[in-house]
């Protein structure tokens, strides 16, 4: 690396934060079942716990998204949470309602035809505002399992109607400094229409709904043929991209490490971030978070790899030499244009990284560090301790 790529690199990730979600140190599984794992965490302590030791390790995952049902107790402070987390080094972050579990939402949340649940559904949503207000976040993070499976079987028109609706009154409590965003996926549960199913659909939702909307953008959620820096531009023009799941994926939300499919698709996001801050003279705030759930890898290893490569492809991405990419671009230089994106990509920024770490007196390899500290073996014989003290049996579907 030359100084300046260096240097712009060190710039880079010294202001790149990303978000992990207490949902990824518990356990999970697929529709078929769910896979235990000895040192997974049994409740929200544990959760804040794991994100503080990636945290420690990365010095970049200051904040947790989290789960209103499955992180805060009904009737508790929410605060009791905070300084749970401050305990542990980290923040709250971002705050997700959950209105897909619950038998009520079978026909859905916002969409469903019965005004009753989309009462209960918009009462949670406040709830979760009310959280939003007491830990002080500032996003409200909305994904929704509603869709219907057969043609004929729910009008369309009519839940969208519906959803709407909903969105608009929930973005009447959020406070000027608050803001929704609102998530979106082509398929599952619903397989026959998903009522937000891609960008365009969210970003009308959120048009719709209010200045203090935007759309998130999932990169695990999408086809295979989708051009995802493409819908990223298109939103960083309109100041609609509210922000980024860090996700990859063969077919569509796997939850795979980031990377471990197609790390260019990754930078090429990253740079289109980078180059709309290159002509507009400033970093756009995007929060970034991490949405991967990981039943195979050891949950905090695979975090670490999924910030590890976040962070080496974000600095690949800054090095990008803007001026000549304009240069070959107003000229309609194709090979040109692509080579420079590709040799920023094939750049090693081991430098920067490195640097980066010496930087915040972080471990050079987060990997190594956390196996040479026993965390793992530490919190496996502690939670299973604890789990037969409890009484907790662990089998059965994850369905």
């Amino acid at each position: 690396m030359t100084p300046k790529t260096l240097r712009r690199a060190a710039e880079a990730l010294d202001k790149f934060k990303i978000e992990t979600p207490s949902w990824g140190y518990a356990d999970t599984g697929t529709r078929f079942g769910k896979f235990y794992q000895d040192a997974a965490a049994i409740d929200t302590n544990d959760k804040l716990a794991d994100a503080g030791q990636v945290h420690a390790l990365t010095g970049c995952c200051p904040t947790v998204a989290v789960h209103v049902l499955w992180d805060f107790v009904k009737g508790e402070d929410p605060k009791n949470t905070v300084k749970m987390a401050r305990k542990h080094g980290v923040k709250i972050g971002a705050i997700n309602p959950n209105v897909f579990q619950d038998q009520e939402y079978k026909w859905g949340s916002f969409g469903n035809n019965d005004s009753k649940v989309r009462d209960q559904a918009l009462e949670h949503c406040y709830d979760s505002v009310d959280i939003m207000n007491a830990v002080k976040s500032e996003y409200l993070s909305l994904w929704f399992a509603d869709g219907t499976n057969y043609p004929g079987q729910g009008s369309i028109r009519e839940r969208k109607f519906n959803f709407e609706q909903s969105l608009k009154s929930l973005h009447k409590k959020l406070g000027p400094k608050q803001q929704m965003l609102v998530e979106y996926k082509p398929f599952e549960p619903a397989f026959y229409q998903t009522d937000v199913a891609d960008w365009g659909m969210a970003y009308i939702y959120s048009k719709k709904a209010g200045p203090r909307s935007k759309v998130l953008v999932d990169i695990g959620h999408h086809y295979n043929a989708t051009n995802i820096e493409q819908i990223v531009a298109w939103l960083l023009d309109e100041d609609m991209f509210g922000g980024l799941h860090l996700n990859d994926r063969r077919y569509a939300d796997d939850d795979l490490t980031l990377g471990s499919i197609d790390p260019y698709q990754i930078f090429r996001v990253f740079h289109e971030i980078h180059f709309f801050a290159s002509d507009r003279g400033k970093m756009p705030k995007i929060p970034y978070m991490v949405d991967q759930c990981h039943n195979e890898k050891p949950k905090i290893e695979a975090m670490l790899q999924t910030v590890a490569i976040a962070q080496e492809l974000f600095a690949k991405a800054a090095i990008v030499d803007h001026d000549a990419l304009r240069k070959a671009q107003a000229k309609n230089n194709a090979i040109d244009a692509e080579l420079l994106l590709k040799k920023a990509f094939f750049t090693d920024v081991t430098p920067a990284i490195t640097a980066f770490r010496k930087s915040k007196n972080l471990p050079l390899d987060p990997i190594a560090e956390h196996r040479r500290q026993g965390y793992e073996k530490k919190a496996a014989a502690d939670r299973n301790r604890r789990r037969k003290d409890m009484g907790i049996e662990r089998g059965g579907s994850f369905a």
